[in-house]
């Protein structure tokens, strides 16, 4: 059959390979594992109580929970009937849930646990569309629960039927309501066209292979693992929850996946994990663990560095980084990355140690993926977001922004007209971030350099795009995370710098510099100094207008759980700027008289 619904895939998947295992998740410490065919029953049951609540085509519901299977068969339950699921993250405040609740409309509420219900649960008082909330766990309180699902001999098939052949590709198949930094939540509303044409391009250009495993521990509310859990249902790869973002190293070496997504700074902390070991060796192993880090930044896509250096590559491989693919569960062929830039360093490193790191970008408006490198080392690029994938067009404004076109472009923001009409224009869609064009091997690809909205002026009427230097002073191994600041009367730029402890810890040590507290190590003169010396020299890659002359560094890390980062681990820097107001004020006191 044709696919041109998102739940058309599962239907595709029952008939050709109904038996064979789809999702797992632990219960109890087990794995509990649901085939294709289980997937399609339970998902038919949700259909049914949602018939039997009185539920109609276009209502919305509200999907609030970590990753689990419940959350797939509320999707897909609702989905099938024309009822528009808005999922939503664990972790928003009340606040925020309140004005989604009362912008969608929601009728009726799918919680994960009981910290969600208590957050939840007094908006039955304050939105009005509100009827219940059901809860996924048992939990006292609640005013349904996942259990009160009706039996399969009590689904109605035909009138499921009857209900999925009036949804068309141009119904809404979901309001994905944008994490931002600043305002309220916009909510973005994705057609099945959407997400089902971006499935298609994906599936051109990514190895995905039937029959094989992957572990998910992005949020499913996010766009990014959205599409990819319909990538893995479509492709027919069996995926298994990480109980947690804790245990992602427990479970990777279980499950030993063939593939798995992330976010960068959850691949920059297993980089942390696998220095610190490495700051621990003493003698010979430490000397061949560096020598196999120096060995690999020198990697070269397309192995353009001779024989010699492939026969080294071949040995650190070997005796150094088959322990990095070991740790990630030994037969990882393909990770993808997105939703923030990724360092360029690090990326060649896991290249270089077998492991196909593969950097792509897209927005929650574009269903989301626009580009990625591919698996083929001639159609990558490092420091790049890839090449368009099939269907997609590109375009560079005048100032520089990215502009995208495609069946994947959003209808539109929900009962925002005004917004929309501000992004889409002439079927354009105006992204907001800044790029240009990277040649390689006479291919094309797009390099993101900056969000056009943190673009600032200094005092002397220069631009400057902080996220650049950030990816660059980031290159240092003793800078974890980096924030820069100035514009407005600034003369010049400044930083908020959490370093890397892990790394700066084994420095004093090599120094006899006695530092036991995170506080101890950023009030300490010679880490200053090597902070400085570090910062001067990738100054050198910048005008002097956009170099870096005063910073701050902060005893602890920048934490979504803290309010800096959203869910994806980019920055607030509207929140950091406010939390940190005082130290910025104070980079500033002495304004020195640098203007370029």
């Amino acid at each position: 059959m044709e696919v041109k619904r998102l739940f058309d895939f599962l239907t595709v998947r029952v008939q050709q390979q109904g038996n064979l295992p789809f999702i797992s998740a632990k219960v109890n410490k087990q794995w509990k594992t649901y085939t294709f065919a289980e997937t399609q029953d339970i998902s038919n049951r949700v259909s049914q109580l949602l018939i039997n609540l009185g539920l109609q085509k276009d209502d919305k519901i509200a999907i609030i929970s970590t990753n689990r299977p419940e959350w797939n068969f509320t999707d897909l339950g609702s989905m099938q009937l024309g009822i528009i699921g808005v999922p939503m993250y664990p972790t928003i405040s009340e606040k925020d849930y309140e004005f989604i609740f009362n912008d969608a409309g929601i009728q009726y509420a799918f919680v994960g646990d009981e910290t969600i219900l208590h957050k939840v649960r007094p908006l039955l008082g304050r939105v009005p569309t509100l009827k219940g909330i059901f809860t996924f766990d048992r939990i006292t309180g609640a005013n349904y629960f996942w259990d009160a699902l009706p039996p399969s001999s009590g689904v109605n098939l035909e009138v499921i039927e009857e209900r999925k052949k009036a949804v068309s590709e141009e119904d809404l198949a979901t309001i994905i309501y944008t994490s931002g930094t600043t305002g309220n939540p916009k909510g973005v509303m994705l057609t099945h066209k959407n997400m089902v044409s971006n499935i298609h391009s994906v599936r051109q250009v990514t190895p995905f292979t039937e029959n094989e495993k992957s572990l998910s521990f992005l949020p499913l509310c996010h766009s990014f693992e959205r599409i990819v859990f319909y990538c893995y249902l479509a492709f027919g790869i069996h995926i298994h929850y990480a109980e947690s973002l804790d245990t992602i190293g427990e479970n990777l070496k279980e499950v030993q996946p063939y593939c798995f997504t992330t976010v960068p700074r959850l691949l920059e902390k297993v980089y942390e994990k696998i220095m610190a070991k490495g700051n621990e060796l003493t003698g010979f192993k430490r000397k061949l663990f560096f020598w196999s880090i120096d060995l690999g930044l020198q990697y070269e896509l397309g192995g353009g560095k001779g024989l010699w250096y492939k026969l080294q590559l071949a040995i650190a491989r070997k005796l150094v980084f088959s322990k990095w693919l070991e740790a990630l569960g030994g037969r990882v062929q393909f990770i993808v990355t997105g939703a923030a830039a990724m360092q360029p360093r690090l990326i060649k490193l896991f290249t270089a140690a077998g492991i196909n790191v593969l950097e792509g970008y897209g927005l929650t408006e574009t269903a989301p993926v626009l580009c990625v490198n591919r698996i083929d080392e001639q159609e990558r690029c490092i420091g790049t977001v890839g090449i368009p994938i099939p269907g997609v067009e590109i375009k560079i404004a005048e100032d520089g922004e990215i502009l995208a076109r495609g069946p994947n472009i959003m209808k539109g923001y929900y009962n925002r007209p005004d917004l929309t009409a501000e992004v889409i224009k002439d079927g354009w869609f105006h992204t907001g971030d800044i790029g240009t064009w990277v040649e390689r091997n006479g291919k094309k690809f797009l390099k993101i350099t900056d969000r056009k909205k943190e673009l600032f002026k200094t005092a002397g009427g220069k631009y400057v795009a902080p996220q650049v230097i950030e990816e660059k002073m980031k290159e240092s191994r003793y800078i974890e995370q980096i924030m820069v600041v100035g514009g407005d009367d600034k003369k010049y730029v400044s930083a908020l710098i959490v370093p890397s402890f892990v790394n700066l810890r084994d420095w004093a040590k090599q120094q006899g510099i006695q530092v036991e507290t995170n506080a101890q190590i950023v009030d300490n003169d010679k880490i200053k100094a090597l902070i400085n010396e570090e910062i001067d020299k990738l100054n050198s890659n910048f005008g002097k207008w956009e170099q870096i002359k005063k910073f701050a560094l902060l005893d602890h890390e920048w934490t979504v759980e803290g309010g800096e980062l959203t869910p994806t681990m980019k920055l607030k820097r509207k929140v950091i700027y406010e939390k940190y107001a005082d130290r910025i004020t104070a980079l500033y006191a002495e304004q020195h008289t640098y203007v370029e």
